[in-house]
């Protein structure tokens, strides 16, 4: 008995000092995570903008993700306007085109929103390629009801990423991002209603 109580007390301060060590090791291991943070803060620019530093930074990173979904959405519409073909050709080719001008101010729009508030618009082709969530648009069609389904699912696919960034916006208490979110959504249901009507109308 008496060796038993002394291996469990034994084994119990082995556990005790072992805790001690690695309370010990926590303090330098997020002073190092701190420290990392810090660094990998994205550079703001001094502004009047009243909304909390860490409110800003964390609207900037979202409003760069849908800034990446936008210009892949941009540069989609111009595929389909170029490549459609078919006995609806001039009524899709001016669509697409008209969807492109007006996803061309919805990039604008959410990009000059990260430089209000003082960070920077992180918007080349590469960024975008490497960022967006949106579906690869389809290299090989070339029929009017192929490039009406394809750009359909782009849309939808962007419009479902934007009211879920209204959602995001609204938890950062920035109305203002919110806002412009919600006007591209409606935006984007108006054109996907435009696109939709030519499949619907063969249903």
């Amino acid at each position: 008995m008496k060796n038993s109580k002394k291996k469990a007390i034994k084994a119990a301060a082995a556990r005790k000092a072992a805790t001690k060590k690695v309370a010990r090791k926590k303090p330098s291991v997020m002073a190092s995570r701190t420290a990392r943070v810090a660094k990998e803060e994205p550079k703001l620019y001094k502004t009047g903008n009243d909304l909390p530093k860490q409110s800003r930074i964390e609207t900037i990173e979202l409003v760069n993700k849908r800034l990446a979904d936008a210009i892949d959405l941009h540069m989609q519409m111009k595929q389909a306007h170029w490549n459609v073909k078919g006995p609806n050709f001039i009524g899709l080719h001016k669509l697409f085109d008209e969807i492109h001008e007006a996803t061309g101010e919805y990039v604008d729009t959410i990009a000059e929103r990260a430089v209000q508030l003082g960070g920077v618009a992180e918007g080349t082709v590469r960024i975008a390629a490497k960022r967006t969530l949106l579906p690869e648009y389809p290299r090989g069609i070339s029929d009017g009801p192929s490039h009406v389904d394809a750009v359909s699912i782009a849309l939808a696919a962007f419009g479902h990423e934007v009211r879920q960034s209204i959602d995001d916006a609204d938890e950062l208490n920035d109305a203002d991002t919110a806002d412009i979110f919600t006007e591209v959504s409606r935006g984007i249901d108006k054109w996907l209603w435009f696109v939709e009507a030519h499949a619907q109308a063969a249903k």
